[in-house]
């Protein structure tokens, strides 16, 4: 099976809602929540980098607007939010490569980027998949360069509202923990990962995770 016939989940849960996704999740705080993600970051001008479940691509174009000497790459199985990025991305005049693809076979050489990003999408992954992608990012993540992951938690805190209690009920964000996905890290090969954050938004709390890869060992320390 080719991977375009592959199913996926579409980043605003069905395809006619896709242009009211841009609008309800700044109203509902993601811009915010981002821009927390890029602090973690540390980006520099030069920087290759990867989003992963790009969706229409609002993460790269705010990544650009902050740091427009970067090389960024998009990656998202559906070519509706594909081609809605793009248009974006054509409007601001920037560039930004965006690639339809899965997150559990990226189809890019090992060391590839200097960081890699995942916002809002690693809960639409299958469980089988999860190990998978964690898998592929440490592929293709370059020595001394970071992963940050930002997504929904899961449902361990019953002082949150209602609307939070009704999306964690879901068996996707049952299976997103703050142990489950620092767990599926490590199996991955991710040593030391980290949690950094944590935040709230309207639909329930959010956490923010953080692994860098080791850096090379150079020549003239093992002298």
């Amino acid at each position: 099976m080719s991977e375009v016939q592959r199913t996926y989940l579409p980043a605003a849960g069905h395809d006619w809602a896709l242009p009211l996704y841009d609008p309800l999740v700044k109203l509902l705080g993601g811009d915010r929540a981002r821009r927390v993600l890029l602090d973690h970051a540390a980006l520099r001008p030069g920087h290759r980098i990867l989003d992963i479940g790009c969706g229409t691509g609002t993460l790269v174009l705010l990544i650009k607007r902050l740091q427009p000497d970067v090389n960024i790459t998009a990656l998202d199985p559906d070519p509706k939010a594909l081609a809605r990025g793009t248009r974006k991305a054509d409007r601001a005049r920037v560039s930004i490569q965006f690639d339809q693809g899965f997150s559990d076979a990226l189809p890019y050489r090992e060391a590839s980027f200097d960081r890699v990003f995942s916002s809002f999408m690693f809960h639409h992954l299958q469980p089988g998949d999860k190990e998978k992608t964690l898998c592929e990012v440490r592929r293709v993540l370059q020595p001394g360069g970071s992963f940050h992951l930002l997504d929904f938690g899961g449902p361990e805190s019953s002082r949150d509202g209602f609307l939070a209690r009704w999306r964690h009920s879901s068996n996707r964000l049952k299976d997103n923990s703050e142990g489950r996905v620092l767990n599926l890290l490590r199996q991955a090969g991710f040593a030391e990962p980290k949690r950094v954050g944590q935040g709230a938004m309207l639909f329930g709390r959010i956490t923010y995770y953080y692994y860098q890869a080791a850096a090379p060992v150079s020549e003239a320390s093992t002298a």
